[in-house]
């Protein structure tokens, strides 16, 4: 039963995340950036930016993320809309396809649903045991 319900997360939380990333993976477009170290002004403090342009425009997304580092000089890929082209997000599995607020509040929503679930079927309520003791089964006939 176990195995089951992991199969069943799984499909879950993968189609979720297949149709919830912004910007769209599937309208998305994707650029070659350059990661540069910059001194950020509200910290003072030195953070990784990828460097992109499209034709005459150049942007500059902040790319800090939990769990993940960046060299300068590193050549990443950056997804965005094509109509926000200001909005976009590094591509890596880490980070774009996942990230950890999700996927974390996810199998804690799994582990609460699956412990009220047990919690339900082995304390049934007095109706239930009744409905359950009273019942007795239909004969069938053989061709049914």
């Amino acid at each position: 039963m176990n195995r089951s319900l992991i199969i069943l997360y799984l499909i879950i939380f993968g189609s979720y995340i297949l149709w919830t990333r912004q910007p769209d993976y599937f309208d998305g477009e994707k650029y070659p950036a350059t990661i540069q170290m910059v001194k950020d002004s509200a910290t003072n403090q030195i953070i990784p930016k990828a460097f992109y342009s499209i034709g005459i425009n150049a942007y500059s997304i902040n790319v800090a993320y939990p769990l993940l580092s960046y060299q300068a000089g590193e050549k990443v890929t950056v997804i965005f809309e094509s109509e926000h082209p200001s909005k976009a997000s590094v591509y890596r599995f880490w980070g774009y396809w996942l990230h950890w607020e999700e996927l974390f509040g996810s199998i804690i929503a799994a582990i609460v649903l699956f412990q009220i679930a047990v919690s339900i079927t082995n304390n049934p309520t007095e109706a239930a045991l009744k409905e359950q003791l009273d019942y007795t089964p239909e004969k069938k006939t053989k061709y049914d």
